[in-house]
């Protein structure tokens, strides 16, 4: 058998035998540093006049007034107070430090840094990196609060009253989008008044809006999305807002009947089944809540009930949390059980509303004979256990609820969009919630008891959780732009100060007060500094003549040729 081809090493490139002299002489670089710092050192004292140098820089100092003192630290100190202030109000906005964010985008790349997420030995992110960010965007997808206010209703006459705007551009922006969505479709432009609504709902002047909804109405009688937009944004009480939906329910009904039996014809046909599919259900679930805002709550929870069984693919419009408030509020706890039982479920989305109703009513077996004391000296029973455990697994969901529920911090109406785990949908849920937690005696007691504690066990830092995911930390960013300017936004977790912030805190009160002190005792500060920096250059001086004394000359000259 023929011996096959050698296999012949190749040769070392020059970068490599550098690159593996220095791997094998890693281990000495240690114990030589001090020695070449010194070589070095005595190398450059005649090129760079280090001595003299020292020497002209005391004689300097000595001839400084203390006037100058009194400058210069007033100077540091107007500058270090300029960027405290600057590093502050960006901390505020965004909640990262100015120069630590720079420090990491632009200055650890230039000194070879791996960017977080990038493995060593790839230039992608590593999957887990992946489902991570994955997970963040989806725990901070913004959803239509499915309690939202009527706008002429109710977020109108508020500012009618107050002078105050409750929605924010941002948000009335979302709705327009969902208007635009829900009650538009492709075939818009076939018809006259379905024409004019398409165009209403791009409108951002809300006379314009109104307007067009006029014009459609008399183009066509019977315009299901005019009577909405007039219902939503020109009724102003929620009686005219409900004779208005009625309207559009017998438009909407006719339409939707028309188009069902013409949706398998073509994909227009079926897109336009779809919008009047949004029309009827949208209009049917704003009747179930003007119902319910004028008393009739067993209307409205029967129009619910009865939509959720005619639309029971339509599970993500989150019809079963109007239910949930109708059920409270008519204190059918069995039937409020049934519900949860049914959307509770680890497949679902959770919201606030499933896991505070869930623990409101584990706290309702309970808290009317809770006592804290008691409870200490013997301990938690099983039934106190449970509802202790639920309030732990809602404020790990959403720690905001707490102080609203508790009135530990001022409600406000809620926006017409919310996100979900964040301050926007704490504020939804109590503005309509609290009402049923003080109708449960003690229930409160109980939540006053235990969410502190909960605080104190809940995942830290944001990269862990014990019941749900992570907590997303874009939760700030985007209940700034949801909720007025007037309303301080909830934040959890604390943000710590940023490090830089300590710096120049500390930087700036430090020169602050060697200003006022030299400004006060200019002799004995100017004294002061001179003595200082002639015993910070005294060793520097002293070190650079006795390196000439101590060593010979050949030693040095031997040891710059190595």
């Amino acid at each position: 058998m023929a011996d096959g081809p050698e296999l012949v090493a190749p040769s070392p490139s020059p970068g490599g035998r550098l690159k593996g002299l220095l791997c094998s002489c890693r281990g000495y670089a240690w114990a030589l540093l001090p020695l070449a710092s010194l070589a070095l050192l005595y190398h450059l004292r005649a090129p760079l006049r280090l001595y003299e140098t020292a020497v002209t820089v005391t004689g300097f100092i000595s001839t400084l007034t203390p006037k100058f003192y009194v400058a210069l630290t007033g100077t540091s100190s107007l500058i270090s107070g300029l960027i405290l202030v600057f590093e502050w109000c960006y901390f505020k906005k965004y909640g990262t430090s100015f120069i630590e964010q720079v420090s990491v985008n632009h200055l650890r790349p230039l000194v070879g840094a791996n960017e977080p997420g990038m493995s060593s030995g790839s230039f992608f992110p590593s999957t887990e990196d992946n489902d991570t960010s994955r997970q963040s965007l989806s725990e901070c997808k913004v959803w239509r609060n499915p309690l939202n206010l009527f706008r002429g209703a109710e977020y109108n006459r508020y500012t009618w009253v107050t002078g105050r705007d409750p929605l924010t551009y941002y948000d009335m922006n979302l709705s327009a989008q969902d208007h635009q969505t829900f009650f538009t479709c492709d075939t818009d432009m076939l018809r006259p008044p379905d024409a004019v609504m398409q165009k209403a709902w791009r409108e951002r002047s809300p006379q314009e809006r109104v307007k067009a909804a006029y014009q459609a109405l008399e183009e066509y009688n019977d315009c299901a999305t005019a009577y909405i937009l007039l219902a939503e944004e020109e009724a102003t009480t929620i009686s005219e807002a409900e004779r208005l939906f009625q309207q559009a329910l017998r438009a909407g009904e006719s339409a939707y009947k028309r188009s069902q039996q013409q949706q398998h014809m073509s994909i227009q046909h079926e897109a336009q089944h779809r919008r009047d599919t949004n029309v009827l259900v949208y209009t049917k679930r704003r009747l179930a809540m003007c119902a319910r805002k004028l008393g009739r709550i067993r209307e409205a929870v029967k129009i619910m009930r009865d939509l959720m069984k005619e639309f029971p693919l339509l599970s993500m419009v989150n019809i079963h949390e109007n239910l949930l408030e109708a059920l409270l509020e008519l204190q059918a706890y069995a039937d409020v059980q049934a519900v949860l039982a049914k959307y509770d479920d680890i497949s679902l989305p959770k919201s606030a509303t499933i896991c505070y109703t869930a623990a409101l009513l584990k706290a309702r077996a309970v808290s009317e004979r809770f006592s804290p004391e008691t409870a200490f000296r013997r301990g938690l029973t099983t039934a106190e256990m449970n509802a202790v455990e639920a309030i732990h697994r809602a404020v790990e969901f959403n720690p905001h609820v707490p102080k609203y529920l508790l009135e530990m911090k001022s409600l406000i109406m809620p926006p017409e969009h919310i996100l979900k785990r964040g301050d926007s949908e704490a504020l939804a849920y109590a503005f309509f919630h609290l009402q049923h937690w003080k109708r449960v005696e003690g229930a409160l007691n109980l939540l006053h008891c235990t969410w502190e504690g909960t605080f104190r066990i809940l995942p830290y830092p944001l990269e862990r959780g014990h019941l749900f995911y992570p907590y997303p930390g874009c939760t700030e960013s985007a209940d700034r732009v949801l909720l007025p300017a007037f309303h301080e936004v909830s934040v959890y977790p604390k943000k710590d100060l940023p490090f830089f912030i300590h710096f120049t805190a500390g930087l700036c009160s430090f020169t602050a007060m060697l200003a006022l002190l030299t400004h006060q005792f200019p002799e004995l500060m100017g004294v002061f500094v001179k003595a200082f920096f002639v015993t910070l250059l005294a060793p520097f001086t002293f070190m650079l003549e006795k390196i000439e004394s101590i060593m010979p000359s050949s030693f040095w000259h031997q040891l710059t040729r190595l």
